[in-house]
Formats: structure tokens, C-alpha cells, sequence
């Protein structure tokens, strides 16, 4: 057998500097833990506005997670401020959580927005910006809604339900 050799890339990659590497990780790492808490807390808040509750099951089930994932997420819900509970009642938002879920709702819709505004079909930007959503900065947010605010999309975007 012959072994094949894959030649190096000529093209020297220039490496950032360790700290601003280091930030970008981290800016990733920081973005994934709170993920999972943003969703949750969006979810939470919709299923009380269209059901009147939001249950561990229902909450579970249109996560896509099992109930043992959701009680765990939701207790830690509940230990950083965002939610409390009701024993046979579900699963409420303090005025923190409800703040959060606001927030989030508004950025995925500004990331849906400017998806749509660059061309992607909306089924495709809905999915992707529920990854994206979470990653970007409020400065990356607010040069979106300049973005937006100066094109063709300014009509489309009004105030998330």
C-alpha cells in the first residue's frame, strides 16, 4: 500500500494574538452557557401568552429534550432568578426572566430580518438564527438594525409580537 502524502499549505495563516484568540473563545463558550437559558426563558414566555401554561412536558417536548433535561434546565431557571414554579401549576417568569425573554425574542428577530434582507430564503434564516441569535453582540445588533433601517426591510421589521 502506498501511503499519500498531503502537502502543506504554502500560504502562511497569520495567527491573532493569543488575548484576542483567547476572547473569541471565550466570547463562544459564554454564548453556549446562556443559550439553553435564553431559549428556555422564550419558550416559556410563549407557551404562557398561546396555552396559559407552561409545563415541564410541553416545555420538554418542543425543546426537543428529555423531561429529565427540562426539570434540570428549569431549576437552574430558577436558582439564576429567571422562572418559578407551582407544584401542579407549571412553570412562571419573575420579571427577569420575562425581561430576558423580550430581549432574546428581539434579537432573533432582528437576525431573522437581516437574514431575509441578504437573501436567505425565511424558512432557512429562522432556522439559523437560532444559533446565531445567542452569538452575536449587542454592537453586531445594533449595526444590523442601522443595516436594516436603511434598506428596502425597514417596512418589514416593526415591533416583535
Amino acid at each position: 500500500m502506498v501511503e499519500k502524502s498531503v502537502p502543506a499549505s504554502k500560504e502562511r495563516i497569520r495567527l491573532p494574538s493569543e488575548a484576542d484568540q483567547a476572547e473569541r473563545f471565550g466570547k463562544a463558550r459564554s454564548a453556549q452557557a446562556t443559550a439553553i437559558l435564553e431559549d428556555y426563558v422564550e419558550l416559556i414566555d410563549d407557551l404562557l401568552k398561546s396555552e396559559g401554561e407552561a409545563r415541564p412536558t410541553d416545555i420538554a417536548r418542543r425543546l426537543g429534550v428529555s423531561h429529565a433535561t427540562a426539570i434540570k434546565s428549569i431549576a437552574r431557571l430558577k436558582r439564576e432568578g429567571l422562572a418559578t414554579s407551582k407544584l401542579y401549576r407549571g412553570v412562571f417568569l419573575t420579571p427577569e426572566g420575562l425581561a430576558l425573554a423580550v430581549k432574546v425574542r428581539d434579537r432573533h428577530r432582528l437576525v431573522v430580518d437581516l437574514l431575509i434582507a441578504v437573501g436567505v430564503p425565511e424558512h432557512c434564516a429562522e432556522l439559523d438564527a437560532e444559533g446565531i441569535e445567542h452569538h452575536v453582540s449587542d454592537t453586531a445588533l445594533a449595526a444590523f438594525a442601522r443595516f436594516l433601517d436603511g434598506s428596502e426591510m425597514s417596512g418589514r421589521r416593526g415591533k416583535p409580537d
